[in-house]
């Protein structure tokens, strides 16, 4: 289904604004700049998961007046990192929760001294007992976070679900787990600060959102808002991974260049990255489900855990994230979600792309394809029968008023992958062979924006601007790091404005030049900001046709000389917008009810792999991905969204593992924190289907995260498909193929093996 609105530059594959930048090496990430007088950085971290912290012990050999050196006692405001909530301490002050707490900070301008000042910090600790598993966590035997080591829970219910056992034709119960994943950004984290008692602090880094680390800031310095400046440098990456932890980051090194007297600039090496930032949130999903004789859902009793780690970040919404997406795509009338998430002794867990979605559709499509080998019903067609579809209600009693194409999704998907054809194919030669192939499926959603009042919370303003030398400028703290975000709204800009693609460019996102509109998180970008500066471009050309004689009909020429007219009458051309929520679009926050999203992307995947049963190592050989995320701005830019996340979902299902001793992250190293290669990747075939969503910009959706959500199950599904044998935990590493596939072998084979 193709849109038939025409535009001249929205929904086409202009070139990367910062493309060629990056492309001729002129793009200067954190690393590549230097203050007059800049220091370096470095951090001393705790050793153990838990305990008291009873001296601090300087070596006399060092001369330590040659350094700065800051511990909590320096901190001028709070000590706490300001997220949802204020429980992350901004330096560790007598207690440590997990191994690589941040404790000391030391700057110099010598590197290799720093690192040789380091090692000669010697802590002395009173160890606690640490707890490093949920099932540790919710006996509460051991408390290390509030009173019962609860960061947070949701009870979502819809029917009666307790009344549907009784007349029930099949009951089938399941437990799904998933593990940690980092995020392997290509750009380590890192930022440049600067102090002085007249403009306040000013960092310059690495980082998804200016505003949530102009705001912790704002808390540890106990500084006024024109205090404090945030300037996002080029960044190469996040994923999630520099939305919570960046605040961390820069107060670290805003609190050394106050100490110093000097900027000071804080880079970490892919090992102190690895070991002391966020990562994905482990997961426990018990799935308890009733159908009728026909295969027809009646009951989904769903318990969702996460381990949040030692301090709380971004755990809330995560798990409501992974609350609303664990019914999956189908209607059913009685509905129970019990979520918890989970403290342990372990570095925080935060955001990472999906925020919470991956895992919780890893158990509801793996569950779906376990219902169906259950009771004996194919599991495309057992999808079929319990789809969502226009009216029906989601487990929140959100009807769905907008088109539901699932059906037709999963249609173009069968067909494009040969799914039956191929599916009995390989049936029939895997019996005689050792390399055994499968087909897998995954059908499923992707709300767009925040969770329930999140935007309205959030309030966002964002808008445009024209510059006397010609330049429409956009103005938005949304940052790159990769995904297209500087592309994607000048396109909507110069569409909107009727001006050439040139003639736009974004203004630096620096919060002494940009309003707030809100974190480059939650699919939101292009929906909800793109919208802003749709409305804003609009709001504009009203304003000049008003006061500057533009014509109804006019030119980029004639556009710019009304700018000019009424920069000489009023003065700046700027053009602001709120947000404003769609219709009908309500939340019940106490209820934990209403319309979750705004907007939802619709995905069907398909995975082929292959299983070698003497090596038992799983491939995945080809992969098809059809998705419905309203109008497609900028088809190159879109691709290249599904095919990564497709590539980051095959190494959360097949190879990424984070490998804890004791709370420490020991596999913090490219050598064997194993992630896919170009070789690991298979070919991915990319195909959208087009429903432009009226509260979008230009009738655009979510898109960022939608990918990761589905390979995993498609590819777990597939594997079982192959071999005949369920697997329920990522990642699934040869060792487990291993473990499991030889309980299913003949004796005197498993032996020859």
């Amino acid at each position: 289904m193709k849109t038939n609105a025409k535009t001249r530059i929205v929904g086409s594959s202009v070139p990367r604004k910062e493309g060629v930048d990056k492309l001729l090496g002129r793009a200067r990430y954190v690393d590549d700049l230097e203050r007059e007088g800049m220091w370096h950085g470095i951090t001393v971290r705790s050793t153990i998961p838990r305990g008291m912290i009873r001296s601090i012990a300087f070596d006399p050999k060092i001369d330590w007046a040659q350094f700065a050196v800051v511990t909590a006692a320096d901190i001028p405001g709070k000590n706490h990192i300001q997220l949802i909530f204020a429980d992350q301490p901004c330096l560790a002050d007598g207690k440590v929760n997990h191994c690589d707490e941040a404790i000391v900070l030391l700057a110099h301008p010598d590197k290799c001294a720093l690192r040789e000042a380091a090692s000669a910090i010697k802590i002395e600790y009173e160890p606690l007992p640490p707890v490093f598993t949920i099932e540790e966590s919710e006996k509460q035997n051991v408390i290390v976070w509030g009173d019962d080591n609860l960061f947070k829970s949701f009870l979502l219910e819809k029917g009666d679900v307790d009344a549907a056992w009784a007349n029930a034709a099949h009951i089938v119960e399941g437990e799904y787990r998933t593990g940690a994943q980092e995020h392997l950004y290509i750009e380590n984290n890192g930022f440049i600060a600067e102090y002085d008692t007249d403009n306040g602090v000013t960092v310059w880094g690495s980082l998804q959102c200016p505003y949530y680390v102009h705001k912790s800031l704002l808390a540890v310095f106990n500084l006024p808002e024109d205090k404090v400046r945030v300037v996002q440098t080029e960044t190469g990456g996040a994923f999630g991974g520099k939305e919570d932890y960046p605040s961390t980051l820069a107060s670290h090194a805003a609190l050394l260049a106050m100490k110093s007297s000097h900027p000071v600039k804080m880079v970490y090496d892919r090992m102190e990255d690895l070991a002391s930032t966020t990562k994905r949130h482990p997961s426990r999903v018990r799935h308890r489900s009733a159908l009728d004789a026909s295969g027809k859902l009646l009951a989904m009793d769903i318990e969702v855990c996460t381990d949040g780690g030692a301090y709380s970040t971004l755990s809330s919404t995560v798990l409501s994230r992974a609350t609303l997406h664990s019914p999956g795509p189908y209607v059913c009338p009685n509905v129970r979600v019990r979520s918890r998430s989970w403290a342990t002794n372990t570095v925080p867990y935060g955001a990472f792309r999906g925020f919470g979605a991956p895992q919780a559709i890893f158990a509801v499509e793996r569950h779906m394809d376990e219902i169906a080998a259950a009771i004996g019903m194919d599991p495309i067609e057992l999808r079929r029968r319990n789809f969502l579809h226009d009216g029906d209600t989601t487990a929140t009693q959100q009807v769905m008023r907008e088109p539901v194409i699932l059906d037709q999704l999963l249609d173009r998907a069968l067909a494009e992958s040969g799914y039956h054809a191929k599916r009995a194919r390989f049936a029939r030669a895997n019996a005689n062979k050792p390399v055994k192939r499968g087909m897998g499926i995954a059908a499923f959603y992707h709300g767009a924006g925040f969770t329930g009042s999140g935007e309205r919370y959030l309030n966002s303003l964002a808008g445009i601007d024209v510059t006397p030398d010609g330049k429409v400028r956009v103005l938005v703290s949304s940052t790159e790091f990769g995904q297209g975000t500087n592309t994607i709204l000048t396109q909507i800009a110069a569409e909107t404005i009727g001006v050439d693609y040139e003639d736009v460019m974004m203004a630096p996102p620096d919060t002494g030049i940009v309003p707030n509109s809100g974190p480059t998180v939650a699919s939101r970008t292009s929906m909800v900001v793109g919208r802003l500066i749709e409305r804003a471009g609009r709001q504009l050309i009203a304003l000049l046709q008003e006061h500057a004689s533009l014509l109804q009909s006019y030119t980029p020429e004639e556009f710019f000389a009304a700018c000019a007219r009424y920069r000489t009458t009023k003065g700046e051309v700027v053009s602001l917008c709120r947000y404003e929520a769609p219709p009908n679009i309500f939340w019940d926050d106490q209820k934990y009810q209403g319309e979750a999203y705004p907007a939802f992307a619709w995905a069907i995947y398909v995975a082929q792999v292959a299983v070698d049963t003497l090596t038992y190592s799983a491939e995945v050989e080809e992969f098809w991905a059809v998705q419905e995320v309203g109008r497609v701005l900028n088809p190159v830019l879109a691709g290249g969204q599904i095919e990564g996340g497709v590539a980051q979902g095959v190494g959360y299902a097949l190879y990424e593992k984070v490998l804890l001793e004791n709370g420490h992250m020991v596999n913090n190293q490219m050598t064997n924190y194993i992630m896919p290669t170009a070789e690991d990747v298979p070919p991915i075939h990319v195909y959208f289907e087009e429903i432009p969503f009226n509260y979008g910009a230009y009738g655009a959706k979510g898109i960022g995260e939608l990918p990761h959500d589905g390979p995993a199950p498609a590819i777990l599904n597939a594997i079982r498909d192959a071999v005949g044998v369920s697997f329920n935990s990522i990642p699934l590493l040869p060792e487990d193929l291993f473990a499991k596939l030889a309980q299913h072998t003949p004796k005197e084979e498993a032996a020859a093996v």
